[in-house]
This record gives structure tokens, C-alpha cells and sequence, in this order.
């Protein structure tokens, strides 16, 4: 299969492998990775480590001499520099888009008054009133040309793109619900009642099968059939070519429901987790429950019996699957080094294997899977492996966008097996951690360890979140822990324990890479602090910064124009299948502009600034 590598780096039918695992609070690095020469033991990526001690802190690194730079401050009053880029017109044009977003009615019935207004005015002046307004504001173009111009002056003032084809099927509720449940049952669920061992957050039900519900900002894709995913792929790689050809070290975004039939998701999703649950129960058995993961080191000898008493294989079997050239030295094994525990397979449902602590056997997760199944999970693959290719070869990053909590295990594991293959000499695929999450630090410090260990360049995109209200819906509903945090403030400190974490492995090893993709101004500056703390220059192009096109200018332009690497999200498409994007974009707005007066208050501060000082015409100068 072509994608190989992805494939061989997963568990065959009896090695379930899993890479998310929980830490606990205390941020550490493990210097013992998997078994190493004595010579490897004395150097882990260039740093040296003391072999008396079992577990480097990353607090020993803030003890190292690092030359300080001068201390960089950006000023996000100065209107004069946030708005060079923007002519009059644009300003108000801002101005009135972020009022109206502020106006309950309006948004509320933003879709229905858009078709009202299509319908009086005609297909042709609606589409004027759209660019004049609500797509000029928020939406760079129709296609990957007309969008360059305006990629091109953002760049003239520091300004970079992640270009992200925005369309959007206008499905009513009804059809959104039977493509979520046909997409999402295989055919063995469909025969068979005999699935009480499934867990029900990874099952599909209907009542949430619109997944656009309780969700803003972020584009929904539901599954018809393989040609449409072909096409949203080509769609994805003329993005990526796009991207390479208007600016220079650019992104381009892609969802992975997009590219294939979400079921693999749900179903892998559900397996990650439950050997995750395994791992648990035999650290449990060994007496290790209560040490943090990259403590829980098993006894080899102990495991193989334990695995073998569990009936999980025989006991030949298990002996082999631990003589690689990296396994069983040390005696001990870890769950990052379960990674190495590799074989090519020929069946991708062997993936879907999971270990039944009540009856100590490994199960199927369904009955069986049809060939056509078993066709689909392949292709969504390859096609993920040709993108990344597609990425390299064009000098783009590839943003793997977060989703829902029941596809994001299988998503996130995805991402990892292509940076583990693609970021090798820079960091080309970048993952996303949706902070308001309980175990996003859990998931971050994780990650970053196996990059470590392995030797890649770590990349990561840290956002709050785009799916709270419909995560704790459905956890309260179908009766499991909401896996969102709290509140706000909550969220808030993981994010920005999640960032510092992440930076703290770049004054570390200089190999991670961050996009802080927020439009909070404490989060910036609080970036901003920490890399003059440590000593990181803008020019390193290790942290980057990131807002969605037609907000927080204030926030970007001064940053871009500072020598910082900032980039805003660049939706396109046309007017008519970009609607749905932009009735989100204002519920979003909504409540963006009712929790501050920030912004516009900037803008007509500079408005009134350019028209006291006689610039009633101003044309930005690049």
C-alpha cells in the first residue's frame, strides 16, 4: 500500500499500539528513552545527560547560558501602524461588519435575510453586497488567483497566509443526519446488536450526527462517497500550490473528514483509547499506577508473562514481538517505545483489534468489515500521505486542523505518523491541540517527548477551541465525561501552560515549533514576555503567531511589521458556497465583539486620526 511507512508504524492484529498517554502535572523529559548505546546514553540530541539521574528537567535548561537579546516590545495601541495596510474604505467597512455582528437579530437570522436578499436583489447586486460587507470582510477571494493580490500586500507589510478552501455543502439538518449515520455504521454495526462492548462516545448517533451544530468558525465536511473525497483532495493540493506559489513559506489547513469515510476515525479513535486503557491496567498489575507515564517502565519478563496468562498470544509470539533492535535491552519497556513494536500489514481491520480485560483476549472491534470497508481506510491514507508530499515539494506547511473528541485520537495519530515522515530535516506537518481540552497538556508534553526521542521536528498549532457547546452537549446527553474544561479561565491556563511547555522545548533543543494561533492580546503578550525571557529571536521562525483573516489587525500587523512570523488565516471560494463559513463567522463575530469594544474602538481611533490630519482619500503604500 503506498502508504507504508504510516502503515508499518501502527500495530498489527495483536500489537495495539498507542501514543496518547496521560502525565501527570510535573513537566519532565525523559533522558531514557528507548534502549541506546552507552555513547547514545551520554548525548540525547546534543545535550548531555547525567546518567545517575533517570529524568532531565526541563527547568535545568533555564540554568544554561544563553546569550539575551534586546527586549522586543510591541506597541498594539499605535492605530498608525495596526491599520497602514488598510485604506478608508476597509475601515469602514470593518467598522459596520463588526456592529452588525453585534445586532442578536441579524445574526441570528443572518442565513435566512442573505437568501431574502438574494432573491430581491438578484444573484449578481447580492454578490456586490457580499463583498462590499460580510465575504470582502472576512473571505480573500473566489479562487487561488483572485486571492493574490491581497496575499501579496499582507506580505508587503509582514503579514503571511495559511490559505483555507472554505466551501461548505448547504445541507438542511435531515440530510446532514443520514450522511453522518451512513458514514459513520459500518455494515458488521448494521447487522449486528452484539456491539455492547463498544463504547458509546465513539458510536454515532443521531441526534449529533450535524456536526455543524454548537460549532463556529471551523468548516464541516461530511462523507458521500470516494470521488468526492478525490475531489476535496485535488481541492486540498491546488490549496497547496496556491500557497506556494503566492508567498514564501506558507501554510495550507486541511481536515481529515475530509478525506475520507469518518467511521475509520470513530473506530480507531475508540482503539487508541482502549489500549491506553490496557497499558493502565498492566502498569496497575505491576504496581505502577500511581508513577507518571515515562515512569511507568515495565518489566519486560513480567509484561510477556502477564500478556501471555491474559491471552493476548502465545507465548512465542509475545517473545518476538520484544527482540528489535531497540526493545528488551534495558529489560523495560515504556508506552512511546511501543512505537517500535512495528510490522507491515496486509489487513488494514487488523488495526482494529482491542484487548477485552474481562475475558484477557484480543477482540475485534466489529465483527468483520467488508472489502469496500476495508478499501476506504486505505485510500483515506494514501490520500493524506500524497498531501504531505504534495506540502514538501511545494515549500508549504501543512496544518492538520483539530475536530470533534471522538475523531480526534485516530486524527492526531495521523499527524504523527507524518511529521515522524516528513519533518525529518524541518518542520513541515503541524499538528493542532485545542487547549480548552482536559488532556490537551497531557497530549502536547506527550508528543513532544516522542519527537525528542526519535529526532524530529516537532510542530504544533495551539487554538482554544472550536467545539465546546456541541462537546458538552453531547457528553451530558449520551452520558460521559465532558472533556472540556470548565470555564474560561480554565482553558485559559491550559493554554498557556500548554505554550510555555512548548516553549520551554525550543530554548531546549531549538527543534519544536509553535503557531500561537490566538486573538486573546494577554496570550500574545504573554508569548512575546517569555521569548524575550528566553532569549528567542522572531527571526528563528520557531513561534509563530496567527489570526483569522479580517480580525484582531491590531494584533498582526504590528507583529509582522516587528519581524515577527504572523500569519492569518485565508478563507476563499466562492460567494454562494462560502455562505455557510460566513453564517458562522458571525455568530463567532457576535460574541467576540460583545465581550470587547477593543477593536473597533482602535479603528475609529485611526479613522478619526487620518481624517483630523486631512487623509480623507488614503491608499496603503507597498
Amino acid at each position: 500500500m503506498s502508504y507504508a511507512k504510516f502503515a508499518s508504524s501502527l500495530v498489527r492484529a495483536k500489537q495495539g499500539t498507542i501514543t496518547k498517554i496521560r502525565l501527570s502535572p510535573a513537566r519532565c523529559r525523559s533522558a531514557v528513552a528507548s534502549p541506546k548505546s552507552q555513547e547514545e546514553k551520554r548525548h540525547i540530541d546534543g545535550c548531555p545527560v547525567v546518567e545517575t539521574e533517570p529524568v532531565e528537567l526541563i527547568s535545568q535548561s533555564k540554568n544554561m547560558k544563553i546569550p539575551r537579546l534586546n527586549r522586543i516590545k510591541i506597541d498594539f495601541d499605535n492605530t498608525e501602524e495596526a491599520y497602514k495596510s488598510k485604506g478608508n474604505v476597509e475601515l469602514l467597512r470593518s467598522l459596520l461588519v463588526f456592529k452588525l455582528c453585534t445586532i442578536d437579530f441579524l445574526v441570528e437570522k443572518n442565513k435566512e435575510l442573505m437568501d431574502l436578499s438574494r432573491k430581491l436583489l438578484g444573484q449578481r447586486f447580492f454578490e456586490k453586497l457580499m463583498k462590499m460587507t460580510f465575504y470582502g470582510q472576512f473571505v480573500a477571494g473566489e479562487d487561488h488567483n483572485a486571492i493574490k493580490p491581497l496575499i501579496q500586500k499582507n506580505q508587503a507589510f509582514g503579514v503571511g497566509a495559511v490559505l483555507d478552501y472554505s466551501v461548505e455543502e448547504d445541507l438542511t439538518q435531515e440530510e446532514a443526519e443520514k450522511k453522518e449515520m451512513d458514514s459513520c455504521v459500518s455494515e458488521a454495526e448494521k447487522e449486528s446488536a452484539g456491539d455492547g462492548h463498544r463504547e458509546k462516545k465513539y458510536k454515532a448517533h443521531r441526534q449529533f450526527g450535524d456536526r455543524r451544530g454548537g460549532v463556529i468558525s471551523a468548516r464541516t465536511y461530511f462523507y458521500a462517497d470516494e470521488s468526492k473525497c478525490d475531489n476535496q483532495m485535488e481541492t486540498f493540493i491546488n490549496c497547496i500550490k496556491a500557497s506556494g506559489g503566492a508567498s514564501t513559506d506558507g501554510f495550507s489547513a486541511i481536515k481529515m473528514t475530509a478525506l475520507g469515510r469518518p467511521q475509520f476515525l470513530l473506530q480507531f479513535s475508540e482503539v487508541l483509547v482502549k489500549w491506553r486503557q490496557f497499558f493502565n491496567f498492566l502498569a496497575e498489575q505491576q504496581g505502577k499506577s500511581d508513577m507518571t507515564v515515562l515512569e511507568q517502565r515495565l518489566e519486560l519478563e513480567q509484561l510477556k508473562d502477564s500478556l501471555a496468562e491474559l491471552g493476548v498470544g502465545a507465548k512465542d509470539d509475545i517473545e518476538n514481538w520484544f527482540t528489535g533492535e531497540k526493545l528488551g535491552v534495558s529489560g523495560t519497556i515504556d508506552l512511546l517505545d511501543w512505537n517500535s513494536l512495528i510490522n507491515d500489514t496486509t489487513k488494514m481491520s487488523n488495526l482494529l483489534m482491542v484487548p477485552n480485560i474481562e475475558t484477557g483476549h484480543l477482540e475485534p472491534l466489529l465483527n468483520k468489515f467488508t472489502s469496500e470497508e476495508e478499501s476506504q481506510m486505505k485510500r483515506m491514507l494514501q490520500r493524506v500521505d500524497i498531501l504531505a508530499k504534495h506540502a514538501l515539494e511545494n515549500g508549504v506547511r501543512l496544518m492538520v486542523d483539530a475536530e470533534q473528541t471522538y475523531f480526534q485520537p485516530a486524527i492526531s495519530r495521523l499527524a504523527l505518523e507524518m511529521q515522524r515522515k516528513f519533518n525529518r530535516e524541518k518542520p513541515v506537518i503541524f499538528n493542532t491541540y485545542q487547549c480548552y481540552l482536559k488532556e490537551a497538556y497531557d497530549n502536547v508534553t506527550v508528543d513532544v517527548e516522542l519527537s525528542r526521542r526519535e529526532g524530529w521536528y516537532f510542530g504544533a498549532k495551539l487554538v482554544r477551541g472550536a467545539y465546546m457547546y456541541q462537546e458538552r452537549a453531547r457528553a451530558q446527553e449520551i452520558g460521559y465525561e465532558d472533556p472540556i474544561n470548565p470555564d474560561y479561565e480554565a482553558t485559559n491556563r491550559m493554554y498557556h501552560k500548554c505554550l510555555e511547555y512548548v516553549l520551554e522545548e525550543i530554548e531546549h533543543s531549538r527543534k519544536a515549533n509553535v503557531m500561537v494561533a490566538s486573538h486573546n492580546e494577554d496570550t500574545v503578550k504573554f508569548t512575546l514576555e517569555k521569548m524575550n525571557e528566553m532569549g528567542l529571536s522572531p527571526t528563528e521562525n520557531k513561534v509563530y503567531f496567527g489570526q483569522l483573516l479580517g480580525m484582531c489587525d491590531q494584533i498582526s500587523f504590528p507583529l509582522g511589521q516587528a519581524g515577527f512570523p504572523v500569519y492569518k488565516y485565508v478563507p476563499y471560494g466562492p460567494v454562494n458556497e462560502v455562505i455557510p463559513y460566513l453564517s458562522r463567522r458571525a455568530q463567532e463575530n457576535r460574541g467576540f465583539m460583545k465581550g470587547s469594544q477593543r477593536e473597533r474602538s482602535l479603528l475609529w481611533k485611526e479613522l478619526k486620526r487620518r481624517l483630523l490630519g486631512g487623509q480623507i482619500i488614503y491608499k496603503p503604500v507597498y
